[in-house]
């Protein structure tokens, strides 16, 4: 279930100007779709072009704009398959029709930000990373495959590279989520990093009320994940870490890993390991106050979880590289680690228990203040002063 439509962003001021808003596809409600849902408020009359989209699994708010999918969108079980079609998608990208637009936006972890905008008008880019499959992280979505499908889609990650770097220049402004994709879009983009500014997504800080910490439970309140099961978000350390040292973990989300992953908790008799599935938004907030601390292991381009834990007075305890610096300060809001692996998070956990029992050690009121600094509104007024700029360059 998505939350309700709430209009919370003042639309932008410039009378009659035409937007373009390019988004690689919308098929579901997540990160990029909440950036896609505050630009929607700024621009109420854009209309939207996308890869593929799938009536009613976005926001509502979204749908009311006019949205323009590619002819792919029509094939059937597409919404199932469409990952094998990343061939095809910079043809899409290359041979958008946006003359009439006075703005081009583009938010972009694929090839969105590849659109062309007509002369004299700004392409501006939320760049969320650049294409993580086909730069730095090609064995994390193809390690597993067949030797065969490898070779093809190795060959195929090398012309996808070049494509990418090629049409770098396309947009006129980047703006990155993170300081870590920044750093990214410099180094495969060839950009300078002063060319690029960074502005973090949006958390809607009112679903997500700070609340008081749980009563302390001698024998552990559980510690929690909230991810998508999937290799690169390394929620195999966490069940490791949690089942090997027998302390109680909830592990809320879904998607291939679930198997392996409850596979491992299985390795040990005594582990309390508690798969939920899906959480709807509206829930993570009851969700994150029974809780001890959400662990955060894998390297993100930016993480809205953790944001949303702190504002909640959840801590996080993070592995200290990725997206997650910029929003989990060690001994404010959270514990950074530094060794990849189970054992690696076990340190983290060992010196957050270290400072007392529950939350203990922890201000939720500093670490609300610190949330405040990614709500929503605030996101807007950045992207507002951002396009103004660029309107006006």
């Amino acid at each position: 279930m998505l939350e309700p439509v709430t209009e919370t962003i003042q639309p932008f001021d410039a009378a009659k100007l035409r937007v373009a808003l390019v988004h690689d596809w919308l098929n579901g409600y997540r990160g990029g779709e909440k950036v896609l849902h505050v630009l929607c408020e700024l621009f109420p009359d854009a209309e939207i072009f996308t890869l593929f989209y799938k009536r009613g699994a976005i926001h509502p708010r979204i749908e009311r704009h006019r949205i323009h999918a590619s002819w792919m969108n029509r094939l059937p079980k597409i919404h199932d398959n469409y990952r094998y079609l990343l061939p095809l998608f910079p043809a899409w990208a290359d041979g958008l029709k946006l003359d009439a637009y006075d703005l081009v936006f583009s938010t972009s972890h694929c090839v969105a930000k590849s659109a062309r905008a007509r002369a004299g008008a700004p392409h501006v880019c939320y760049c969320h990373t650049p294409m993580r499959y086909v730069w730095d992280r090609f064995e994390d979505y193809f390690g597993d495959k067949p030797a065969p499908l490898r070779a093809v889609m190795g060959w195929e990650a090398k012309r996808l590279r070049a494509w990418d770097r090629r049409t770098a220049r396309r947009p006129d402004r980047y703006i990155a989520n993170s300081e870590f994709v920044r750093g990214r879009i410099s180094k495969f983009y060839g950009l300078r990093a002063a060319e690029i500014d960074v502005i973090h997504p949006p958390v809607d800080l009112e679903a997500f009320p700070v609340a008081s910490a749980p009563a302390f439970d001698p024998g552990g309140n559980p510690y929690l994940v909230v991810s998508a099961l999937v290799p690169y978000k390394r929620v195999d350390d966490a069940v490791a870490a949690c089942a090997g040292s027998g302390r109680p973990l909830t592990v809320a989300g879904t998607g291939p890993e679930a198997g392996r992953l409850r596979e491992i908790a299985s390795r040990h008799p005594a582990a309390k390991i508690q798969f939920t599935g899906f959480v709807p938004d509206g829930e993570l907030p009851g969700l994150m106050r029974r809780h001890r601390a959400l662990l955060f292991p894998g390297v993100e381009d930016f993480g809205i979880t953790p944001v949303e834990a702190t504002a909640c007075g959840l801590p996080v305890i993070a592995r200290a590289e990725g997206g997650v610096l910029d929003s989990v300060r060690d001994g404010l809001n959270g514990v950074l680690y530094r060794r990849a692996g189970p054992q690696g998070l076990l340190e983290g956990i060992e010196r957050f228990e270290a400072r007392g029992a529950g939350r203990a050690g922890f201000d939720p009121e500093l670490m609300r203040r610190h949330a405040e600094g990614f709500d929503r509104p605030r996101f807007a007024e950045k992207i507002r002063a951002a396009v103004t700029r660029a309107l006006s360059s």
